[in-house]
């Protein structure tokens, strides 16, 4: 149903609701622009997301990208960041940036991290060197970055895990997120524009762990809430189970961002659920791969049935390098390893997601979400068989 009244605590906005689903149509209000929710956030890593140009991200209209604290962190390093004046000013980007904490990565690492109550201690995958992590640190080190929205220090267990092991790592998680609040609440923004944070629930595939998490991650009162440790390996329905025993915990008053996820079925699926924000690697690490999405299901355009063919790359997408460019001559670029293939791919995969979710705020802003979703499904998975 509609909203009688906005929702809005100056960051987030609530402004309808899907009858059918648990979908939202909402905004952020950040002090370098708002950002339309649902939303999905290209990713980029070392300050750029890969074979695409600042350029290109703005006329593709993202209206957010990510950054990640363990690799800025590494390099160029927090003395680089400081100098230039934070993230936004060294890439040339005006738009809202949201960072990780790195923690994901970090955990990642496995033999070359220990973990204790204080962080992480780990060695740097690049020479060896020794750092920690701590919930207060990794504040700090985003402060020097200067995102718009930060994630708190976390753990991420792998999947499958036991319980006890999940249920004492959320318990940890949960102790870095209030140590990490109080010294957000107790540092200021360093160049100027406005700063926010959020908690990132975890509890592995426990449905009684992650509702205990996430209630005393509301407690702790955070700007937004992500949820954390899911696309690991589970199987998509538990992952839509834990998703859906999320949201209905969390506040309706803040965002709420699944982090990590995923392809377009997912986040549609999630939207459906109530999940706001979205981030993933699929659609630029996809197309490098020759991997691309499409208004007409996924290609393989290594595939030699592309080879002469002179349709436009995407005619649907709205975005003109789509639509100038053949899927042959894609497919030749891509084949020949040209620098190009990879930013055109790129471009086009990102170009879809966007247009998704565009496409996703028009349906539920005009009560068709429900229907939409049930055949754009239906159809772009027949095309997708199609096209193997």
């Amino acid at each position: 149903m509609n909203t009688d009244k906005n929702i809005n605590n100056k960051f987030f906005e609530l402004k309808q609701e899907c009858p059918k689903t648990k979908a939202r149509l909402g905004a952020l209000h950040t002090d370098h622009g708002d950002i339309p929710t649902p939303i999905f956030m290209p990713v980029g890593t070392q300050g750029t997301v890969k074979a695409l140009t600042q350029r290109d991200l703005r006329e593709l209209d993202a209206k957010i990208i990510l950054g990640n604290t363990y690799h800025l962190y590494l390099r160029p390093g927090n003395d680089a960041m400081s100098y230039y004046k934070g993230l936004h000013n060294f890439m040339n980007w005006d738009r809202p940036i949201l960072t990780d904490s790195g923690g994901f990565q970090v955990f990642s690492l496995q033999e070359l991290r220990k973990i204790s109550e204080t962080g992480v201690r780990f060695k740097s995958h690049i020479d060896g060197s020794m750092h920690v992590f701590t919930p207060e640190s990794v504040v700090d080190t985003q402060r020097i970055i200067g995102s718009d929205i930060m994630m708190v220090l976390d753990e991420c267990v792998p999947y499958p895990a036991e319980y006890e092991y999940v249920k004492e790592s959320a318990q940890l998680s949960l102790r870095w997120a209030q140590r990490g609040r109080e010294h957000f609440l107790k540092t200021e923004p360093l160049y100027g524009h406005k700063q926010f944070q959020f908690g990132i629930g975890q509890g592995g595939m426990f449905k009684e762990l992650r509702i205990e998490n996430l209630k005393g991650l509301i407690d702790v009162d955070f700007d937004g809430y992500s949820i954390g440790g899911l696309s690991v390996g589970e199987p998509t329905e538990v992952m839509y189970e834990m998703i859906d025993i999320c949201t209905d915990v969390l506040p309706k008053d803040k965002p709420r961002y699944l982090m990590g996820v995923g392809t377009p079925e997912n986040l549609l699926e999630s939207i459906s659920r109530g999940i706001d924000m979205f981030d993933c690697v699929m659609p630029t690490r996809n197309a490098r791969n020759g991997q691309i999405f499409t208004t007409r299901g996924k290609f393989n355009i290594r595939n030699n049935k592309f080879k002469l063919c002179d349709e436009p790359i995407d005619s649907g997408v709205g975005f003109y390098t789509s639509e100038i460019y053949s899927l042959g001559y894609l497919r030749h670029l891509i084949m020949t390893d040209e620098i190009l293939g990879l930013q055109l791919a790129s471009m086009q995969n990102i170009a879809f997601y966007l247009w998704l979710m565009k496409t996703v705020r028009e349906k539920i802003a005009n009560n068709e979400f429900y229907e939409w979703k049930k055949d754009f499904l239906a159809s772009w998975g027949a095309k997708n068989e199609d096209n193997k």
